[in-house]
């Protein structure tokens, strides 16, 4: 035998504002009431529950089981939102409810659903309640962002790996502050050992095994679980930020919520990485110093992110060769001789299958005399960096022609400034774009530069000299692996040559 359901829902937000007509019990027995003599139902209660989907409704998902089963007759609510605050979630549900043949029968919109007129003014009154739904969330996410922007209390939501919560009092205000946790000293450990020229992620798993270093609950220690070591090296959290920190992500474009004076190298940073991206300096220390916390940044910029290959790669160069023309990537494609089995290498640009199409599909320099150049230039560039930081020198090559680059900007900014005077609005738009471009192209140079003298102090070759002279042993994966930590990319064409760009 069928019964009537009874569907009661009421959400956090319900419960603040104090609405005692949508407490659970008052639908509960209001709907009850409807009923009268008709005892036979059955009450499917979410208390606590957002009517934003049915996902996290337990309740609501068991009602809709016995619908597909042929137990309900019709489902009572007190209003159509607390069955569901989601238009289109909410006409998924009655459609496939009307092939079951149950009704939703609302008691406080007493109108015919079944006619055109009476579905028109339900479905007015869902996207009303799904607009507040929005709206309510709206004001709930600017809440936190002004927050998070005010105050260097840790906003709530998952504790981070090397931290636990506690409450305190700082200015006057309370909040939840991030201390260290047993763990931490693993965070730390992770950094020293990654910051290491030629360390991979998976030397930070053998490490911290190797140690029986602490990882709590957490699996970061398996080897399946680099990933979120990876998102532990890239987090600002744990740096003690200091004033080099600050210009990191100044010029990375991030709003910086406080002043530099604030980045005392002792506290870490609370940040925010979508819509809005904006950094601010939380009331928990950091763990690792600013010094270490840069240069595992400044190497995992470096990276790059390789195609797939079984077994060796055709080049070690792959993933780093790019066009001087077009920017796109140059890639090795290689022929088999029929005759004697012989594997010759070509270079082809990507660039010229594009719309855009670049000079030509196929370039006349070898792999085999760019790769002995590239090898050759490794060699010196080593030798040339040891000997300027022996020194003490900073100014190398790459380095001045950057500040030079730089300076011509400058001069060519000032010039298109001076010219918006008497511009008129065709030429002042065009002015003012040419002027956002150079100053993009200034901060991306003055990111490089940075870059570029931390490495100079803190890069240690000594791992690199070893693979370099017994380089003819090794296979390409390997070789690529040395060459990936010191060339940043490598742009070339028949018509310009190559230009090697080190990443120290």
């Amino acid at each position: 035998m069928k019964f009537t359901a009874i569907y009661v829902r009421r959400s956090v937000s319900d419960a603040d504002k104090g609405n005692n007509s949508l407490s659970i019990n008052a639908q509960k027995e209001e709907c009850i009431r409807y009923l009268g003599d008709d005892k036979n139902y059955k009450i499917y209660c979410d208390d606590g529950k957002s009517g934003k989907d049915i996902e996290h409704r337990p309740e609501f998902q068991s009602m809709m089981q016995d619908a597909r089963d042929g137990l309900i007759s019709q489902i009572i609510v007190k209003k159509y939102d607390r069955f569901s605050r989601n238009m289109r979630e909410y006409l998924n549900i009655t459609d496939e409810l009307d092939k079951y043949g149950v009704p939703v029968v609302s008691l406080s919109e007493p109108f015919n659903t079944a006619t055109k007129e009476g579905r028109m003014m339900r479905n007015n009154l869902l996207n009303f309640a799904e607009f507040e739904r929005l709206t309510i969330a709206g004001r709930v996410k600017d809440a936190y962002d002004t927050k998070a922007r005010e105050t260097g209390f840790y906003q709530g939501g998952k504790v981070y790996f090397g931290y636990e919560s506690e409450r305190r009092t700082v200015n006057g205000k309370t909040g939840s502050v991030l201390v260290p946790s047993p763990v931490a000293p693993t965070v730390a450990a992770m950094y020293d050992v990654y910051k290491q020229p030629t360390a991979t992620l998976y030397d930070v798993v053998k490490h911290i095994q190797d140690n029986d270093l602490s990882i709590g609950e957490h699996r970061c220690g398996n080897m399946m679980d680099r990933s979120h070591i990876s998102r532990i090296l890239a987090s600002p959290l744990y740096v003690r930020a200091d004033k080099n920190v600050y210009q990191y992500f100044l010029n990375k474009g991030y709003e910086m919520c406080d002043d530099v004076e604030a980045y005392d190298g002792i506290h870490g940073l609370l940040w925010h990485n979508e819509n809005e991206k904006f950094v601010k300096v939380g009331y928990h220390e950091g763990i690792v110093d600013a010094d270490t916390w840069l240069a595992v940044q400044d190497k995992k910029a470096g990276n790059k992110k390789i195609p797939h290959a079984r077994g060796d790669f055709k080049t070690w160069l792959v993933g780093m060769t790019k066009c001087a023309h077009c920017g796109r990537a140059i890639t090795v494609a290689y022929n088999i001789n029929p005759k004697n089995g012989k594997e010759y290498r070509y270079y082809d640009c990507a660039g010229f299958k594009t719309v855009e199409s670049c000079l030509k599909k196929r370039l006349t320099m070898r792999p085999d005399e760019v790769e002995a150049l590239v090898f050759e230039n490794m060699q010196e560039h080593i030798k040339e960096f040891d000997i300027v930081k022996k020194d003490g020198v900073t100014k190398d090559s790459e380095a001045e022609g950057l500040r030079a680059e730089m300076l011509r900007i400058d001069t060519d900014m000032r010039k298109l400034i001076d010219r918006l005077v008497e511009a008129d609005d065709v030429t002042f738009g065009y002015i003012q774009g040419r002027i956002n471009e150079l100053h993009t192209k200034k901060s991306e140079l003055e990111d490089r530069l940075m870059m570029i003298e931390r490495r100079v102090k803190k890069v240690d070759t000594t791992p690199l000299i070893d693979p370099l002279k017994r380089w003819d042993t090794l296979t390409n994966t390997e070789k690529h692996e040395v060459a990936i930590l010191m060339i940043d990319r490598i742009t070339m064409s028949d018509e310009t040559g190559i230009d090697i760009q080190f990443a120290f």
